[in-house]
């Protein structure tokens, strides 16, 4: 796996940088050789917030890309919440992926940016998880057409973006497809 390190607001010395390959490191193990990881760490100015030591990671796959961001008192802290986060999240896809091919799931592991330990598969089976719901976020949805909605989503970076659609009355979601073009989901009733 490719580790990038970066900081911001904060130099990153040569035993954090080592710290930090070693505990990413090992998540390596789960992924295939071609994967690329960007862990960003910085630290927050600001005096009234006590957890100020950010840590960001962004795993690119073939398949998905894989986030996490985690914030304590303490750098090396929170580069340990992130690599245990990071490892339960690679675990529980990889997990998905057994789950949903049983049979020849080798082929679609692999094809998806995973490596197949055997001790790896034998835990990723065995942590059956349900996932639950940890935030909620409120936004304004403004009308708009679904054009100006896909440069929203490229605006705001992320992988799909809500909108009224302004023709239709409608909530929209417009998103990012793997083939760099959009989607637009519509309701139906």
């Amino acid at each position: 796996m490719n580790l990038v390190i970066k900081g911001r607001n904060i130099v990153v010395s040569d035993a954090l940088s080592t710290y930090v390959d070693e505990k990413i490191g090992r998540i390596g193990r789960y992924l295939w050789d071609g994967a690329r990881c960007e862990l960003e760490l910085s630290t927050e100015k600001n005096p009234s917030i006590s957890a100020n030591q950010v840590v960001e990671a962004t795993i690119f796959t073939k398949g998905p890309v894989i986030r996490a961001r985690e914030a304590s008192p303490d750098m090396y802290t929170s580069v340990d919440l992130v690599a245990d986060k990071l490892e339960r999240q690679v675990k529980k896809y990889r997990g998905k992926l057994v789950a949903r091919t049983q049979g020849g799931h080798r082929d679609v592991i692999l094809s998806q940016g995973f490596a197949v330990p055997e001790e790896a598969e034998r835990e990723a089976e065995e942590a059956g998880e349900l996932p639950k719901i940890v935030k909620i976020k409120q936004f304004i949805v403004k009308p708009m057409t679904p054009e100006e909605a896909a440069m929203q989503l490229e605006l705001v970076g992320h992988d799909f973006f809500v909108f009224v659609n302004s023709e239709t009355q409608d909530t929209n979601v417009v998103y990012r497809r793997r083939d760099a073009n959009y989607g637009l989901i519509e309701p139906r009733r």
